[in-house]
């Protein structure tokens, strides 16, 4: 079977990583490519963009999932209640309203997937029960699984899952919480583990057939894998193990199997909760150095012990780190949204109608204006979930101040802590001194201070501003500057009583009105301009009206 263009360059990668000395014109001729294709793939893991041949498509593509549903049945039917190609071709038509393949075509499909069906409902059964005990060398194996999780994430229950990597020969662990099951998430487990271990077992590691990894199950342990997971590979330079499907595929791996349970078990009853999941996979760091101090049963020595000995026989990281986030170009829509995996993200205003680059990673999504992160949000797996940040509305709200009280992005801030009771004070007061909208609008005006001052400085401008009677952006400027040089960074406000902590006691809020009344009245005469006519380019003729 002809290679894809990944697997050729992984292949190529990992002849020379066997054999040093293999030569690039060896693995030219043995490979029929050229040289210059060599090259690429000793120097890179990613192959080169090129454009991508249509897919071959046929008439039968759409039916194919239905057929294969009813050759499964077929498998548990006595022999006699069997479909034949010609009863297959009839059901289509009648429960599907598919009739645009001939009956040969049908015949020539039934006849070939009936016997991969068959031998892949053998595969496995046909041998006594059992198992057989393993020895793992150090640093040869790994096995990676995925567990499922609840996470009582900023005061919601969130279904979670728990990647765990763990070596064979030592059984030291890694552990680490992500949103979803994705490839994103599947790639940089692993990234992180490498780091964690400091390098990547020399044989295989073992895996289900997962998703992120495994576009197709074949026949026996073949398998079609996704191009993107062959380059990591090809990058970081192991091989995978693909267990058999379903629970009889499960005691190949039982090492991941075991860990990922006792691990929730153990660490994460009752339900654990945090405002981040960054927070939580650093408490999960934590647990793994920790646990370097268990001792496996049969085992004499801990797991740390053990993983001494099987660090050195690891192979060395790459020096470039893989990228394992996904790159995105959606369009920002009239609501300053991007879509992505069916999830809503906002994004600041200016770029809506416009094309943004993303980089959708396991745990948060990034949006990117050049090389500059002008949004970063939490990952988010809910379809039709969104969220939104006050921050990114403020240009279109100053036009709309009236659309700030029911917005979503006002109710996520005050969720979050974000928009605190120091500003609805303020907001309050504003409105009440300015009226509704141009209260507003002072308040979007304080609010847009803080892309540019420190939150808690703010917060104290607000304060000073209230205790004084004062409702302005230029007031709360001022007083957040002169809070900036005598505040401490964890200063904190009580909106209730709105007491200034900085400064001398009975400190006033610097008032520019009150300033400019305190100074001597000026009694010199007003300038002349007279001198300025001369300017004056054209002078109407003496005596003209």
């Amino acid at each position: 079977m002809r290679l894809s263009r990944a697997e050729l360059f992984a292949h190529i990668r990992r002849d020379k990583r066997l054999d040093p000395d293999l030569s690039q014109r060896a693995l030219a001729e043995k490979y029929g490519v050229h040289r210059r294709t060599v090259r690429q793939a000793l120097r890179s893991a990613v192959p080169p963009p090129r454009k991508s041949p249509k897919p071959r498509t046929t008439v039968l593509d759409p039916a194919k999932d239905w057929i294969d549903a009813i050759l499964r049945e077929d498998l548990t039917a006595p022999r006699k209640h069997r479909h034949t190609a010609r009863r297959v071709q009839q059901r289509l038509a009648q429960e599907y309203g598919f009739d645009q393949a001939s009956y040969s075509t049908i015949c020539d499909y039934v006849g070939r997937r009936r016997l991969q069906l068959m031998t892949e409902a053998r595969e496995g059964r046909e041998h006594l029960e059992g198992m057989v005990p393993q020895v793992h060398l150090p640093g040869e194996e790994a096995e990676v699984d995925f567990a499922d999780v609840w996470v009582r994430l900023a005061g919601d229950l969130v279904k979670c899952h728990l990647f765990t990597l763990r070596l064979s020969y030592s059984g030291k662990a890694v552990h680490r919480v992500f949103a979803s099951q994705a490839q994103e998430s599947f790639l940089e487990g692993h990234a992180i583990a490498f780091r964690v271990l400091g390098g990547v077992p020399t044989r295989h590691i073992r895996y289900d057939n997962l998703k992120p990894a495994v576009n197709q199950v074949c026949t026996g342990r073949n398998r079609v894998e996704s191009e993107r997971w062959v380059t990591f590979r090809a990058h970081y330079g192991f091989d995978a193990f693909y267990c058999l499907p379903g629970k009889d595929g499960a005691h190949e791996k039982g090492g991941v199997e075991h860990e990922g349970g006792r691990f929730r078990r153990t660490h994460l009853v009752p339900v654990v909760e945090v405002d981040t999941l960054d927070e939580l996979n650093e408490r999960l760091a934590a647990i793994d150095e920790a646990e370097d101090e268990r001792m496996l049963q049969g085992k004499l020595t801990s797991i740390g012990f053990n993983f001494t000995v099987e660090k050195d026989e690891l192979v060395p990281l790459p020096v470039d780190d893989f990228e394992c986030g996904l790159t995105l170009h959606p369009k920002v829509d009239r609501s300053s949204r991007i879509t992505v995996r069916q999830c809503h993200y906002s994004v600041p205003a200016r770029f809506i109608g416009h094309n943004v680059r993303v980089l959708l990673r396991g745990s948060e999504l990034l949006v990117f204006e050049r090389r500059q992160v002008v949004a970063r949000h939490p990952r988010l797996t809910r379809r039709h979930d969104y969220r939104d940040e006050l921050d990114h509305y403020l240009e279109i709200l100053m036009a709309k101040p009236g659309a700030l009280a029911g917005s979503t992005a006002l109710d996520a801030a005050r969720r979050d802590g974000t928009f605190t009771e120091v500003h609805e004070a303020f907001w309050a007061a504003a409105r009440a001194a300015h009226g509704d909208a141009a209260g507003t609008r002072a308040l979007i005006e304080v609010l847009l201070l803080h892309r540019r001052m420190p939150a808690a400085t703010v917060q104290l401008g607000m304060a000073a501003a209230l205790r004084a009677g004062a409702s302005t952006a230029d007031v709360v400027a001022v007083e957040a500057r002169r809070a900036a040089q005598n505040t401490p960074e964890d200063a904190t406000v009580d909106a209730e009583d709105g007491d200034v902590p900085w400064g001398e006691e009975g400190a006033q809020i610097v008032s520019l009105t009150a300033r400019r009344a305190q100074l001597p009245e000026d009694k010199r005469p007003l300038p002349s301009v007279d001198v300025y006519d001369q300017l004056l380019s054209r002078r109407q003729p003496k005596g003209t009206a």
